[in-house]
């Protein structure tokens, strides 16, 4: 990869934005094609209200395509220019140009790409990838070759996204290819026998002994990872997997409006004792002290401390349920 220097993140950043992703990392709507990369037509409709209808459509789609000719002969020569002026220096300045200019076959490529890919990969990384392989084309590019440079810089988009992913892969290729082979072996054995082949069958197509073919199934099941959100998900129009997890954490609102509700109706029931019941459940319940250090207190004995204990207690209970009966 060439030294693009300090401006090389703002060029990629740029390039991004140029092949259709915002500043969030989501590729926005609407496909590009190679066609896009090349030129951009702007036509418009011609109006002339002397001729009729007819010849007024017809000299409007002629003015029309010839704009779109015109535009886009001048979009070619003027890239055209900055090729040559970048093949004689190579600057900074004219990189930027031909990669925001040929930005579009990136999204183009990693959309291709990104078929068939699990859904946790997402496009805007691919294109991501893409952009350094754009400009590592338009570094190495040589059009004494022959070659239009569309061709070449889909191939070398292609190429870096690959690798970005492979690099990512935890799984040696020599596995992946592995899988690939019983995939195909299954398909054949399938095919031919109308049913699902046994292992010694699979084995044989293969052309290894059983015992390879179980070591085999142990490597492979490192290549068989789903994510546990598509399996919460399956069966099911929308919802992830973190509506379905309990947070044990969470606070019940429930729970604390009727512990609120609870704490309110004491308090009421409570206010509505003798003073000295009122004194008694403070001192006990609030105050954690004994009935013996209560009575010294009130200046009363242990055992009437317990009698107006239990006064206040039968109070509140009834006074409770008086109040849960209404």
């Amino acid at each position: 990869m060439p030294d693009l220097g300090p401006r090389s993140d703002a060029l990629a950043t740029g390039a991004e934005a140029q092949a259709g992703v915002n500043p969030g990392g989501e590729s926005q709507a609407g496909a590009a094609t190679p066609g896009g990369a090349e030129a951009s037509a702007a036509t418009g409709p011609v109006a002339d209200s002397g001729p009729p209808a007819g010849e007024t459509a017809g000299a409007s789609s002629a003015a029309a395509g010839g704009a779109a000719g015109r535009s886009a002969g001048d979009g070619d020569s003027a890239i055209q220019a900055v090729w040559r002026e970048f093949r004689e220096r190579p600057e900074q300045r004219l990189r930027e140009r031909l990669v925001l200019h040929y930005a579009p076959l990136v999204k183009y490529v990693a959309g291709r790409v990104g078929t068939g890919l699990p859904t946790h990969v997402d496009v805007s990384d691919l294109i991501q990838s893409g952009i350094f392989g754009l400009i590592d084309a338009i570094e190495k590019f040589e059009p004494e070759r022959g070659l239009r440079f569309e061709t070449y810089a889909m191939q070398r988009i292609r190429g870096a996204i690959l690798d970005d992913l492979r690099s990512q892969d935890w799984v040696p290729r020599v596995v992946r290819s592995r899988a690939r082979e019983v995939e195909r072996a299954l398909e054949r054995l399938g095919g031919r026998l109308r049913r699902t082949p046994t292992d010694t069958e699979v084995a044989a197509e293969l052309g290894i002994s059983l015992d390879e073919l179980r070591d085999l199934y142990s490597q492979l099941q490192l290549t068989s990872v789903v994510a546990l959100e598509d399996l919460m998900a399956a069966g099911r129009e929308s919802g992830s997997l973190v509506d379905t997890l309990p947070d044990d954490d969470a606070i019940d609102p429930v729970a604390v409006l009727v512990d609120r509700d609870n704490r309110r109706q004491l308090a009421e029931a409570i206010a509505q004792l003798t003073e000295r019941d009122r004194i008694v459940v403070s001192l006990y319940y609030f105050e954690r002290l004994t009935l013996a250090e209560i009575g010294r207190v009130l200046g009363v004995t242990e055992s009437r401390v317990s009698q107006l204990h239990t006064r206040a207690v039968l109070r509140l209970r009834a006074r409770l349920t008086e109040q849960a009966g209404v």
